[in-house]
């Protein structure tokens, strides 16, 4: 916790987190379709809970763009009231993963399938904040979203249009003030001016509805646990905590490369978003993870210690009780903006450049992943992608060679590599080519793993040939 030496710094910073968040928390709140104070409370637990443990002490939480998709589809599916159940049981697991020393696991997870996820999730972000911005309803399911884009230009809102879309611009303009302007976030700039625009202007466009912070919260009755029976609730339960914890931690990697403090000890960072997650549950408030936006701000804002995420948490507690009225005067194309403009960022074309020059394999699985996503659901999109993943790792391991000499007239024949199913039929073609009559002596000894399959039909490969009176076909 700070000193005399730091306090200034984190103070300073945790003011620009706050205001970087507030934005933020609101619009993935109403993409989520929940209050938009729910996203407030979220933000103020990820800073004023999850802010006190020292797993990782620059990076912040809060509600996370990533998660707006799945949460969007559990409260469609299961109701608003059900969403504090699966957010308290998705931060119990996140807790035993931690006791269970389970957060290093997460870094083998492969590079590509969490770039498809990041990447199915912004284009599903992104068709559906179309609608938002253009004040229009969205069809329920993503790809008839994406397949209805092209009738919104007739029935889209042309203030609210203008007013998302100068919200994007002037965050992508704000990159390029001078840096001593830059403190302001781009997406408070770009959400108060489309705000003051609305205001001034009196716009007839559709603004965030604000109950209270306090009338929003609504913990969850014993009632509410009995969703837990849905097998389809208990596989939203493993996704929020796989999901969360997963942006997480690769999250922390990320922070970890922007300063010189202590590193992320992964394990006290589960254990630490799993005591956030059961709080937000039990809250009836939005998951939160570690955000890389946020947690970026804190680092480049000067934070010192993990005071400046704590602090954060305080600003978006003071705000959403002293100036409730403020938040409805924003449009909610405003936020759509911010929002479309996130989902833009995640997608990852950088990325699958790279690797479709160097490893085009990986870049399939990223692609899969994400078309996954898209024509299914997170999870599922998530599982796909992790399976061709496999798939492809136990592909490229089961390499086996065939070195074949000739001896004294008897043809030697040396297995090497890793004999498996996925080799079986260029292991056998091969064996299958060798000349009949001729003796054959099979040297298995450079395998260094033979599966079952591969056993059996050696056994059998063995058993057709007819060896020679006094030799053995296969040594």
């Amino acid at each position: 916790m700070p000193g005399a030496g730091t306090f200034r710094d984190d103070f300073g910073a945790s003011v620009v987190v706050a205001l970087v968040a507030l934005p933020l928390c609101v619009g993935v709140a109403v993409a989520s379709g929940v209050p938009a104070e729910l996203g407030i409370v979220t933000g103020v637990v990820g800073g004023l809970v999850t802010g006190w443990f020292r797993g990782s002490s620059l990076q912040v939480s809060g509600p996370a763009a990533g998660l707006t998709v799945l949460v969007y589809e559990a409260v469609q599916a299961y109701g608003l009231p059900a969403l504090g159940v699966l957010v308290l049981a998705a931060g119990v697991m996140q807790l035993a993963m931690g006791a269970l020393r389970l957060g290093r696991w997460f870094r083998a997870i492969s590079v590509a399938v969490v770039h498809g996820m990041l990447a199915g999730i912004g284009l599903v972000l992104i068709s559906g904040q179309l609608y938002a911005l253009g004040g229009v309803e969205a069809p329920g399911q993503t790809l008839a979203k994406l397949r209805g884009v092209h009738e919104l230009g007739a029935q889209a809102d042309l203030a609210a249009v203008l007013l998302g879309v100068g919200t994007i611009a002037a965050m992508v303009a704000w990159r390029r003030v001078p840096a001593r302007l830059r403190i302001v976030p781009g997406a408070l700039v770009g959400v108060g001016a489309a705000t003051a625009v609305a205001v001034l202007l009196r716009l007839p466009v559709e603004k965030v509805r604000v109950t209270g912070v306090l009338a929003a919260v609504s913990p969850p009755g014993w009632g509410d646990f009995g969703v837990l029976a849905s097998v389809g609730a208990a596989g939203t339960v493993v996704a929020l905590a796989v999901i969360a914890s997963a942006e997480t931690l690769f999250s922390a990697a990320a922070v970890d490369r922007m300063h010189d403090g202590p590193r992320t000890e992964y394990d006290k960072e589960l254990i630490a978003q799993g005591v956030g997650n059961s709080v937000c549950g039990l809250l009836g408030a939005l998951p939160m993870t570690a955000v890389i936006v946020r947690s970026a701000a804190n680092v480049e804002a000067g934070a010192r210690t993990r005071a400046a995420r704590v602090m954060h948490g305080g600003w978006l507690l003071l705000f959403a009780v002293a100036f409730p009225q403020v938040l409805e005067s924003v449009p909610l194309a405003a936020l759509a903006g911010v929002l479309l403009h996130a989902g833009w960022k995640l997608l990852p074309a950088r990325a699958v450049a790279a690797l479709w020059r160097t490893h085009r394999g990986e870049a399939v699985v990223l692609v899969v992943t994400a078309s996954a996503i898209l024509v299914t659901n997170l999870f599922e999109g998530v599982l796909i992608g992790l399976g061709l993943a496999v798939a492809k790792a136990a592909w490229e391991t089961s390499h086996v060679h065939i070195e074949e000499v000739w001896e004294d007239e008897e043809l030697y024949v040396r297995v090497v590599g890793n004999a498996s199913f996925l080799r079986l039929p260029k292991l056998l073609d091969a064996l299958d080519a060798l000349p009949h009559g001729q003796p054959v002596r099979l040297d298995l000894s450079g395998l260094r793993h033979m599966d079952h399959a591969c056993l059996t039909a050696l056994e059998g490969w063995e058993r057709s040939r007819t060896p020679l009176p006094g030799r053995e076909g296969v040594i």
